[in-house]
């Protein structure tokens, strides 16, 4: 538990940005039009590609009691490829749209 307090007392900008980052995100795209968000989807996958293999690095330069790093990295990983995995089922669905029948 003292990691914990330790962490986030060292690390109050990094939460503070995530904070921000958060509610900017949200506020970003509850604007978006539906019309644009399949397109979107497709074009986050290469971006959750790259938090994938963020947070892989992550996890394979902390050492192992290094508990926040380590959960930090599996919660990325499990995150982004649930959105790789949407992203794709939205993505396939929308071209089948496209297709001659």
């Amino acid at each position: 538990m003292q990691e914990i307090l330790n962490y986030l007392t060292d690390n109050v900008l990094t939460i503070n940005l995530w904070i921000i980052t958060i509610f900017l995100g949200f506020e970003v795209i509850s604007k978006v039009p539906t019309v644009l968000h399949t397109p979107l989807m497709s074009g986050s996958n290469a971006i959750s590609g790259i938090v994938i293999i963020g947070a892989i690095v992550l996890m394979r330069q902390s050492a192992s009691d290094d508990y926040v790093a380590l959960g930090a990295g599996f919660i990325g990983i499990v995150l982004a490829m649930i959105n790789v995995a949407g992203g794709h089922a939205v993505t396939n669905r929308m071209l089948e749209m496209f297709k001659k029948k």
